[in-house]
């Protein structure tokens, strides 16, 4: 399937540090990354998906970009939730679901895109048997950080976050996403 499952592995040419992570304001890393290569995490909500931050300014020294690709298992939904200090772009690698973004909703799969401009609601669920694999694209650095607060790497015990600490940790990033229940 091509998705970012524990057990695949990439193989691919990835012109990256030997650790994979870039120093801090470095300058930019050329990438060529395969499938799977890139900050591999599993998220301790979504029921463990798995996911890879590509590019950011932690991976590829990006400064104002980030790219990452998730595999949300049957049955599970990104919460509505906005954007306030940048547009996003999803596009679905392979899977089915149903996108509500602004006022529209639509049946979404593979080859799907949805454009996201900054603070419009947006969430997504897998209504297929298969994992929904996406790419997300975002034009401003800052959601990557709660992603990964809420995951762990990969191959570290996934123990999934209580609600308290879920909701302090999105309190910690308002100014890069607000979720409904907020």
């Amino acid at each position: 399937m091509g998705s970012c499952s524990p057990a695949a592995r990439a193989h691919g040419v990835a012109a990256t540090p030997a650790n994979g992570i870039a120093a801090v304001n470095q300058k930019s890393i050329p990438l060529i990354l395969g499938v799977d290569q890139g900050e591999r995490l599993v998220r301790r909500t979504l029921g463990g998906a798995p996911l890879i931050i590509k590019v950011d300014r932690k991976t590829a020294g990006a400064p104002q970009f980030v790219m990452a690709y998730e595999a949300l298992p049957p049955g599970a939904t990104i919460p509505p939730h906005r954007h306030p200090g940048a547009d996003e772009i999803i596009f679905i690698h392979s899977g089915t679901g149903f996108a509500e973004l602004g006022d529209k909703s639509s049946a979404v799969a593979a080859g799907s895109t949805i454009y996201i401009p900054r603070l419009t609601r947006i969430t997504l669920k897998n209504t297929g048997k298969e994992p929904l694999v996406i790419v997300a694209l975002f034009d401003q650095p800052g959601f990557e950080d709660l992603l990964r607060e809420t995951s762990v790497p990969e191959g570290q015990p996934v123990v999934p976050l209580t609600s308290a600490e879920l909701s302090a940790i999105r309190a910690h990033h308002l100014s890069h996403v607000i979720y409904d229940s907020q």
